[in-house]
């Protein structure tokens, strides 16, 4: 079936014409109606089959780009022009965006197919996906689990072969937990590889858009299309981008691999920690060397990165004021009566939490006790990399410390925030991090995590290729 293809090989079987890009997107439209995880916020069906019709008159000409023709989901947090583009949020529900994302923009130039935007915690806040607007996604693997968060959506539907890849966002583990939950391979590029204008903020420093796909090797096809400097975005690096399909099958002999001692003790589920210590041994067995380095202040990443990134969501959502765009209270008596009941009327509770957090935080008084203290911390987080990466070439160990956990089952915000507690030290420090799958803990799928220094991706993505060239967890559905 052409949903079991992987991108490269639909690459392949557009170019050899083995079906058309419309019969490859009317496929994905009939799966995602047949789909009950909720995985989509909007499907764009029409604009779809045009997108899908324009690509095969290009292909047919024999001059396309590689991605032509390839259908994609959307995450609901990039601005699409003439589409709703809603953050998972009440308060964006009506909003049609003017324009596109650079990411947006990237994509249509390869003249690829957009089948929808998908479903996400709302404003990207939220390890679960029970936070939407919009209700919570299910894990394809049970549908009575979460599938993750923020980017949940994207991960259901690439797991559930509704989409052969899908844009997703990581501020503090947000593609890398989905993907580690729901069984797929999952990127998040270092800050400022991929722009961000368009892409509607959360916390700014930290925000990395990033593919969502089922091999390794698809991430770097995808990679390819969505890197570049963008002179939109003040935040974009402008550094060269590389072929990251080039190196994919090199040799991992002697690659050092750091395992830190912190993220191996109390708190990790012991099914989780066995997938991910089998992981290691493959990878040892393929010629790595295993060292174990230390992190010590990676135990500080939860308290500091709960202060920085509410405090940059208190700025970046103060925009949301019911007078310009977004949702507006019916009726107000004052200003202020329009400014307190449309936010508090547009935003549900999570994102409510954390604005009142970080408003709490940058307040005056506070702002040295508590977001230069975490902004403090954040650079001691950075240093540890900085030294853990004079002895190693990767860092690996878990993306979450359970396995997909029941819908609901979590009701302390706090407990909530713990799922983050291995992948937010990269997002601190602007680090390259991956969430490849790595095996199964009660029937539910484990990601190993992998990290590198700033601008590694074609290294972590050649020792993740070379992982999946040795095991098939990337290849396990949920679906026929």
């Amino acid at each position: 079936m052409m949903h079991n293809l992987t991108i490269a090989e639909q690459i392949k079987g557009l170019k050899n014409r083995d079906f058309s890009s419309l019969e490859l997107t009317q496929h994905y439209l009939n799966r995602i109606d047949n789909s009950n995880l909720n995985a989509f916020i909007s499907v764009t069906s029409d604009q779809a089959i045009n997108q899908a019709k324009m690509a095969d008159s290009i292909l047919a000409k024999g001059n396309a780009a590689s991605l032509t023709g390839i259908p994609y989901a959307h995450k609901d947090i990039f601005c699409t022009k003439g589409i709703k583009t809603s953050a998972g949020s009440k308060m964006l529900d009506s909003f049609i965006s003017p324009y596109d994302a650079t990411l947006s923009d990237k994509l249509n130039s390869k003249n690829m197919v957009m089948l929808g935007k998908t479903n996400m915690d709302e404003f990207a806040m939220g390890s679960s996906n029970e936070n939407s607007y919009y209700g919570p996604v299910k894990n394809p693997w049970d549908p009575k689990k979460v599938p993750g968060g923020s980017s949940g959506g994207s991960a259901a539907a690439v797991a559930s072969r509704i989409s052969p890849f899908a844009t997703g966002t990581d501020t503090g583990g947000s593609i890398r937990q989905p993907a580690s939950l729901c069984g797929i391979t999952g990127l998040k590029p270092t800050y400022g590889r991929i722009s961000r204008y368009g892409m509607i903020a959360y916390a700014s420093s930290l925000d990395q858009a990033g593919p969502m796909t089922r091999t390794a090797e698809d991430s770097a096809i995808i990679l390819n299309a969505m890197a570049g400097f963008d002179s939109k975005d003040s935040t974009s690096a402008n550094i060269s981008v590389p072929d990251y399909t080039q190196n994919l099958s090199k040799s991992l002999k002697g690659l050092k691999i750091g395992l830190p001692k912190e993220y191996f003790s109390k708190g990790l589920d012991k099914g989780v920690e066995k997938v991910v210590m089998n992981a290691i041994n493959d990878y040892e067995a393929m010629g790595a060397e295993i060292i174990e380095v230390s992190l010590p202040n990676s135990i500080h990443a939860i308290p500091a990165y709960y202060i920085v990134a509410p405090c940059e969501c208190s700025s970046n959502l103060s925009r949301f004021d019911g007078v310009r765009y977004g949702y507006r209270c019916d009726d107000p008596k004052d200003l202020n009566d329009l400014y307190l009941r449309s936010r508090s009327e547009g935003f549900g509770d999570e994102v409510k939490r954390r604005i009142m957090i970080g408003a709490y935080a940058l307040s005056a008084g506070y702002y040295d006790a508590y977001y230069l203290k975490a902004q403090k911390v954040r650079k001691l987080i950075s240093e540890d990399f900085k030294v853990a990466f004079k002895e190693v070439d990767v860092v690996m160990g878990p993306v979450s410390p359970t396995a997909a956990f029941d819908l609901g089952s979590v009701k302390d915000p706090v407990s909530m925030y713990l799922a983050d507690i291995y992948t937010l030290s990269v997002n601190l420090a602007g680090l390259p991090g991956m969430s490849i799958p790595a095996g199964f803990s009660d029937n539910l799928p484990v990601g190993l995590q992998l990290i590198g220094n700033h601008w590694s991706e074609e290294l972590l993505l050649n020792t993740a290729h070379q992982f999946q060239m040795v095991t098939d967890w990337h290849n396990a559905s949920p679906v026929e």
